[in-house]
């Protein structure tokens, strides 16, 4: 009588143990972990010139950095410990105060100028051009050095040999001491900085209204929504990660102006132009206190830190509408 399928006869002697499920999942296991334990060390010997790179070149700079603006180091002597000395007699220093009045001043003028105009050509290069040669173009006044566009527009804003007062003068219209005049030096810098920065900014955004899907156009076009319309209540709010980033390094770097103002004003006239970061270089390279500038930078430090926080807070940087 023929056997069942799989079944054994009585001689072949006892059916072999099978193994228990839960072995299979323990060597897998075993291997899973073995392959993170060997990530880890790849992951270590990659980062290590980066983690090396940020320990000699940021960490131990801003650790010694806080340890001179304990003392009264002055670039000649070795530097002797006064506790938070420096910190109180900035609190009482009135051209620290007006430096970090004029820096605001800067700071709002620029970014203004910079995200309007910013704002204007990515659109206008959303819309009309996406061309190649158009956004190199844009970013030509970005790559130039500061201190060569410094130089360019201190000769250009000239009272008196300088080409603007010339296209004024040929107007009938008064000429301008732009980088002389204590009303106009501030506005002057700020301008010749933006027109510096407003490509690359204008490439950050043009970079961030291509994340819009056409599909979001599509369906407002429908609806009947214009242009203008579209654009203020769709594309700015979906742009919101992009702008807050841009808003961020844009101040960042504003509150870092010196090349500029050390180029055409040397801080002057009357203060006018005499911004943070200039006022920390006359009281380091200048007066020779390098404990009282150490103390204004670690203070410039903290209050980028707090407004960064603000900014990101208050834009919402980390959530996109487009999630």
């Amino acid at each position: 009588m023929p056997r069942p399928p799989g079944a054994r006869s009585a001689l072949a002697g006892p059916a072999p143990a099978v193994p228990p499920p839960c072995a299979a999942p323990a060597v897998a296991s075993s291997h899973r972990w073995a392959g993170k334990r060997g990530d880890g060390g790849i992951a270590a010997v990659f980062l290590a010139p980066v983690l090396i790179g940020f320990a000699v070149f940021y960490l131990y700079p801003a650790a010694r950095g806080a340890w001179y603006s304990l003392t009264d180091w002055n670039l000649l002597s070795e530097p002797g410990f006064v506790g938070l000395d420096n910190y109180a007699r900035l609190v009482r220093d009135p051209l620290f105060w007006n430096s970090l009045k004029v820096t605001g001043g800067y700071v709002l003028l620029n970014l203004g100028i910079q995200m309007i105009a910013g704002l204007g050509l990515a659109a206008l290069l959303h819309r009309l051009t996406r061309s190649l040669l158009v956004r190199s173009l844009l970013v030509v006044p970005w790559l130039v050095p500061s201190v060569t566009t410094g130089l360019l527009w201190m000769w250009l804003l000239d009272a008196n040999l300088g080409f603007v007062n010339h296209v004024l003068s040929g107007l009938g219209l008064a000429g301008q001491g732009f980088l002389t005049s204590p009303d106009l030096a501030l506005t002057s810098v700020a301008v010749i900085n933006s027109w510096s920065g407003t490509g690359y900014t204008a490439l950050l955004l043009y970079a961030g209204m291509l994340l819009v899907p056409a599909q979001v156009y599509e369906a407002a076009a429908l609806d009947g929504s214009g242009e203008i319309r579209t654009f203020f209540r769709i594309t700015l709010p979906l742009m919101r990660p992009i702008i807050a980033f841009v808003l961020v390094v844009s101040l960042i770097g504003s509150f870092q102006l010196f090349d500029t103002v050390a180029v055409t004003t040397k801080g002057g006239p009357v203060n006018a132009t005499r911004v943070v970061y200039y006022y920390i270089y006359e009281q380091a390279f200048t007066h020779f206190k390098m404990g009282y500038a150490a103390a204004l930078a670690l203070s410039l430090v903290l209050i980028l830190g707090v407004l960064t926080f603000v900014q990101m807070r208050l834009l919402r940087a980390s959530t996109s509408d487009l999630a």
